[in-house]
């Protein structure tokens, strides 16, 4: 049976269910309320971003009012002035040309040729080659030193008398050759000397392989290019860049430079000194190993090779090799960089590269604690970007072109290597020749008999001073020097009878 509710118990609870209506209705409207307001999807993300935008804004304009600038990648803080670059003291360096060493040894022409190719690098050339002539020639009949040097003094008379594309024959020819090479030997023995020279014992190649391309050359490279820094001191500036050695026959690192003349050829990495181009370092490309990656920062690595043993001096380089980490690796050796830059920089700052609004022959500098660079305009659409560690101050050009003070130090010092491609092609000894080995062999004479004129004119200043073919008279002395042992010893006068006389004389 249910219970009978009292008049009061009745009254207390219908007043207790009215009460909980209100709440649950009031609770209702909260939760209408709530679901009432519009919800827009992703506006936590509009907030954020745009949050972002107008701190980066407020950065921006700190940065303009401080006077800074922003590189691409963040990292570096550029300023328009120069006021807070610290100055820039280049350390001492060793007197600039030939060495005690040098000195001490150079009494001629050919003695200063002689440096480069002395008794060990002749009787390394002597061995291989004798070996070869008896495996490929015919009554083969060993060779001497005197004759190999003779054999160099007819490849340099030859390049003397432009003779590079000139056949053998023709210049044996007693008619149209010339008297000096039928006088120093028969034309059959060069050409037996020219076909048995060899460098390394091509038997036993494959054991000293080792995914070297240069074997074949690779002792004689190696004791020779050895040998250029110990003769001279380079100055103050030094310039590294490529050269392209003429070949188009068969080589697994053959390179194809279309802004070089020759378009094909074995390319050279080269450092040489600004004021006379001598050539103090060489090393040769051999391109990427098979199994190996793709090399990153090569410019950067050759150029920390080649100036190797160096400091206090200032490289100059194009915008193959330039780069900021350069900068500061070189910065540590104590040496400063000159070079034009990509201006795919990640560390430049965009008000270098925005050109838009800039007029002709304008100059935009930027500088950092240690670096400075500059953004010259020399004609429409056309940024030139140059970075140096040297220069402090904004210096430009009074009148002309109104360049500034960095690109003219680095105009005056970029053509070194190239300057040396020229003395070297002017009386090149190379012949025609399918061997690479060879190609290189000729170079190395050509850069000897170049660093030998240097070396000698700068030892014996007045020799010849008032011409202006010295040189030639110098690869003259030098190659009659190399020939005339082995004349005054033939044991068979010439058939012609004005190299007969040359011989008698």
């Amino acid at each position: 049976m249910k219970r009978t509710l009292s008049l009061e118990e009745a009254v207390a609870a219908v007043l207790h269910s009215s009460d909980s209506e209100k709440d649950s209705t009031s609770s209702g409207d909260t939760s209408d309320s709530e679901e009432g307001e519009e919800y827009l999807p992703g506006t936590e993300e509009l907030c954020s971003s745009s949050e972002e935008e107008q701190e980066e804004e407020e950065e921006e304009t700190r940065l303009e009012d401080d006077h800074q600038w922003k590189s691409k990648n963040g990292e570096i803080l550029w300023q328009p002035t120069h006021e807070e670059v610290l100055p820039f003291f280049p350390p001492p360096i060793l007197t600039p040309g030939p060495t005690h060493y040098a000195i001490a040894r150079i009494s001629s022409p050919v003695s200063s040729f002689n440096l480069f190719f002395p008794e060990d690098i002749m009787q390394l050339i002597l061995h291989f080659t004798n070996l070869q002539g008896k495996r490929s020639v015919k009554d083969w009949r060993d060779t001497d030193e005197e004759e190999l040097r003779a054999y160099l003094g007819l490849l340099i008379l030859a390049g003397l008398y432009r003779s590079q594309h000139e056949t053998t024959a023709s210049l044996w020819d007693g008619e149209t050759g010339r008297v000096l090479f039928p006088a120093t030997m028969s034309k059959k023995r060069f050409g037996e000397i020219n076909l048995a020279i060899r460098f390394d014992d091509r038997l036993s190649r494959p054991g000293r392989y080792r995914g070297d391309k240069l074997t074949p050359i690779k002792d004689l490279w190696s004791k020779w290019s050895d040998r250029l820094p110990k003769f001279f001191n380079p100055g103050r500036d030094i310039c590294v860049d490529e050269q392209l050695v003429p070949f188009k026959g068969r080589c697994s690192f053959k390179q194809y430079m279309p802004s070089k003349p020759a378009k094909y050829g074995l390319k050279i990495w080269a450092l040489c000194d600004v004021q006379t181009s001598y050539a103090w370092r060489l090393q040769v490309y051999t391109g990427k190993s098979a199994s190996a990656n793709r090399e990153i920062n090569q410019g950067m690595r050759v150029v920390l090779e080649l100036t190797e043993g160096l400091q206090g001096h200032t490289v100059t380089t194009d915008n193959f090799f330039t780069s900021f980490p350069l900068a500061e690796e070189l910065r540590k050796r104590r040496m400063a960089l000159v070079g034009t830059l990509r201006l795919n920089k990640p560390e430049l700052p965009p008000q270098l590269l925005n050109i838009r609004q800039r007029e002709v022959l304008s100059s935009l500098f930027a500088f950092s604690r240690n670096r400075a660079v500059v953004s010259y305009m020399p004609k429409k659409s056309k940024n030139v970007v140059v970075l140096s560690t040297r220069h402090r101050e904004p210096q430009v050009q009074d009148s002309g072109k109104k360049k500034p003070q960095i690109i003219l130090d680095y105009n005056k010092c970029k053509g070194a290597v190239d300057h040396l491609d020229q003395v070297c092609g002017t009386y090149s000894c190379r012949r025609t020749t399918r061997r690479w080995p060879m190609c290189l062999f000729y170079h190395m004479i050509d850069v000897s008999l170049y660093n030998a004129f240097i070396l000698f004119t700068a030892v014996e200043p007045e020799w010849n001073r008032r011409k202006r073919y010295r040189r030639r008279l110098f690869i003259d002395e030098v190659g009659r020097a190399l020939i005339t042992p082995t004349m005054m010893t033939r044991a068979r006068l010439p058939r012609t009878p004005f190299a007969a006389s040359l011989v008698l004389q």
